[in-house]
């Protein structure tokens, strides 16, 4: 039930993905000006024509980071970059599953607890609370974000030859075992929680295989949804917003239509937020054939792209609230999305390889409030 998302990281994924920091073209043209030399038998002196810092356009770094012994332990056990180089396998493993992927799926199950307006601060429906979570985030989160690594080890030989796989740090026979075991375990979980909650369908077994199998379309040949930017971005989201709040709305409740359509439709905010990990991937998506938005349609209208779907979407949400007659909710909806506009403009519009990080981290808390908020009112 869990895709690849690399929601507060700067994962750079190869997805193309944003786990990797592509390669990329320097453009160079007003970056650099005429520079004269002079040499003496004791000093070569280099002088460079100011460059008018305004006049730069945000530039794609032209090397991967690398991680290196002075990186950061914590980027390493999250599974994100500036990690630093790691022996232990159980470290290794933990960086392969990414944990900072899995708090947006924990957190789907939270909305969808309470659009289901059942739950209850019980010890029981906090237990069954906390193996969806398990289930969503390191075990189905963990599984694909493996797999993910496996499929992708080609690009990120190109993006990031220092990660786990293309490095060398673990065996084939390793990660495959790793796969086995969390999906296995996550389907385990799944089919606990229907007994547990006694139901005739195994409704949270089938979401949660359904969104595995989505899961190695995603990554695998030879449909590989993620060489599509449009198709492989929209299946992101959707893990990303509806699968885990299906989940956690069918273990206290039930599913309906309007729900399923909802969530669906919120899933294009998390087909935008998808887009802003491929931006540091450009180099090796193009030379394996991947076609994500910055690829297919450039740097400038792949980040209006990806703005436009996140907000456009929260607008069609906040309408469709008001007119349900939740004013309340709606416009507690629009004023969380007003700092997201805001953060667009200061940091991701204006360099989204630069900004990218420091975006997620300012934005994104504001969107997934909204989702809870669309989730109680759902509930009422």
């Amino acid at each position: 039930m869990a895709t690849l998302l690399n929601t507060l990281s700067s994962i750079t994924f190869s997805n193309r993905r944003g786990g990797g920091g592509g390669v990329h073209h320097l453009h160079t043209s007003s970056l650099f000006k005429p520079v004269s030399v002079s040499l003496s038998r004791r000093r070569l002196v280099v002088r460079a024509a100011e460059t008018d810092t305004n006049e730069v356009k945000p530039q794609v770094p032209d090397v991967a980071p690398a991680a290196s012994a002075s990186g950061s332990s914590i980027n390493q056990l999250l599974g994100i970059k500036g990690a630093a180089q790691e022996t232990n396998k159980w470290k290794i493993r933990l960086q392969l599953m990414k944990p900072v992927t899995w708090p947006p799926l924990v957190w789907g199950v939270v909305c969808g607890a309470a659009a289901s307006g059942n739950f209850q601060w019980t010890v029981e429906d906090v237990a069954k609370s906390i193996v969806c979570m398990m289930m969503s985030g390191p075990c189905l989160t963990g599984y694909t974000q493996t797999l993910n690594d496996w499929y992708d080890r080609d690009i990120d030989a190109i993006n990031e030859p220092y990660r786990p796989i293309p490095s060398g740090a673990i065996s084939e026979n390793e990660v495959i075992t790793q796969i086995w075991v969390l999906l296995l375990g996550g389907l385990a979980f799944a089919g606990l929680l229907d007994v547990w909650a006694g139901h005739k369908f195994p409704t949270v077994f089938y979401l949660a295989l359904g969104g595995s199998l989505l899961s190695y379309i995603y990554s695998a040949p030879p449909l590989k949804l993620k060489q599509n930017g449009w198709i492989g971005n929209f299946a992101l989201g959707a893990s990303y917003i509806s699968l885990p709040w299906w989940a956690g709305q069918s273990l206290f409740g039930s599913l309906t239509p309007d729900v399923v359509v909802l969530t669906l439709l919120y899933s294009i905010a998390g087909l935008g937020i998808a887009i802003i990990n491929d931006f540091k991937s450009i180099e090796g998506d193009r030379a394996m054939g991947l076609q994500s938005l910055p690829v297919a349609f450039g740097v400038d209208a792949a980040k209006w792209i990806c703005v436009g779907a996140i907000d456009i979407t929260q607008l069609s949400v906040a309408g469709y609230l008001l007119a349900s007659g939740k004013s309340y909710y709606a416009l507690a909806l629009l004023g969380l999305i007003i700092p997201q506009v805001i953060f667009q403009f200061q940091y991701f519009l204006k360099d989204p390889f630069k900004y990218d990080v420091k975006y997620q981290a300012s934005a994104q808390p504001f969107l997934v409030l909204g989702i809870l908020v669309t989730a109680l009112a759902t509930s009422h």
